[in-house]
């Protein structure tokens, strides 16, 4: 991630005041918090991204040091301008006793937001440089405390269409434990799973979570667009011009289709709730049967007869 307008992201004026923002970072913490959003990794990116902004805007100091630089921290950057040097290793100055005192900063931000992913922008970390000791934000949204898990994981998961219709469970190997994970019919890919407190631990012995992405494979026969399937079924010229019966394999059964008289090649059947099960919910998707009219091949000289006189019958009867 590059340069965040926090302003911006809080939904505030560059002129807002101290208690403009945070009543504008209780009113978004309370929205995307993970506890009103639970398994909603958007929200969670979400809450991380205000907590950042409100790390910054809600501090005077580091306010000020955010509005100097702004978009063109790279080019401070690029000069060798190190913000953290000023008044000792990895600190800035407050003001205080005798004129100044130190926030200090030391270690990995990431740590806090989880790992590898964990939300801080470069311009923040540039700023800031490293861990800090200490807390900051409304009560309840954003501090970072004892209590900060440790990092969040994540891994892939493939199933076939036919796991994602009936549901299906795997065995997640976290080296020191192994969890079965359930997986509702209906799941289709991408789909986020998450772990509570699977993840890797932090200094208070409290975990991060694990996150799960379900990768559908695909298949040969369906065709998957969200709840509903599509296929292909190829049927004689007979059955066609006179219509009948059509055995088809469902993800769940054998079933006899209808073929009706006089049917066009391409034509689409719609067979209500033969598609997939609708995940968290009740209630299945359509299945649609794409009709493949086959011409025969190879017609003996006898055969080739019969259809001149056919095609003889019809301009006789449209002419």
């Amino acid at each position: 991630m590059e340069y965040k307008d926090y302003y911006k992201v809080l939904g505030v004026n560059k002129s807002a005041t101290q208690e403009e923002i945070k009543k504008a970072y209780r009113r978004l913490a309370l929205k995307y918090h993970p506890d009103k959003n639970p398994d909603n990794i958007e929200a969670e990116e979400k809450f991380k991204e205000i907590g950042e902004a409100n790390e910054v805007l809600s501090d005077p100091e580091k306010r000020k040091l955010y509005d100097q630089l702004g978009a063109n921290w790279k080019q401070y950057q690029q000069a060798g301008y190190d913000p953290s040097s000023r008044g000792g290793r990895n600190q800035y100055s407050q003001g205080g006793q005798d004129g100044q005192y130190y926030y200090e900063f030391e270690g990995d931000p990431s740590g806090f937001f989880g790992g590898k992913s964990s939300g801080f922008s470069d311009f923040f970390e540039f700023l800031f440089g490293g861990r800090r000791s200490g807390t900051s934000g409304a009560e309840g949204f954003g501090g970072f405390n004892a209590d900060t898990p440790g990092s969040d994981l994540a891994g892939e998961i493939a199933i076939s269409l036919h796991e994602a219709y009936s549901g299906t469970e795997r065995l997640v190997d976290l080296g020191n434990e192994k969890i079965k994970l359930k997986i509702k019919p209906g799941a289709y890919d991408g789909l986020k799973l998450r772990m509570k407190g699977k993840g890797e631990k932090g200094r208070s012995g409290k975990a991060g979570n694990l996150y799960i992405t379900i990768k559908v494979k695909p298949n040969s026969i369906y065709t998957r667009k969200g709840d509903d399937l599509y296929m292909e079924v190829p049927i004689d010229l007979f059955t066609a011009l006179l219509g009948g019966k059509k055995e088809i394999y469902t993800l769940s059964e054998k079933i006899n289709i209808t073929i009706p008289e006089g049917t066009q090649h391409g034509k689409q059947l719609r067979l209500k709730g033969k598609g997939m099960p609708v995940y968290g919910k009740s209630g299945y998707g359509d299945l649609y049967v794409k009709l493949q009219v086959k011409l025969p091949e190879n017609l003996n000289s006898e055969q080739k007869e019969m259809v001149k006189k056919l095609k003889e019958s019809f301009q006789k009867t449209y002419a």
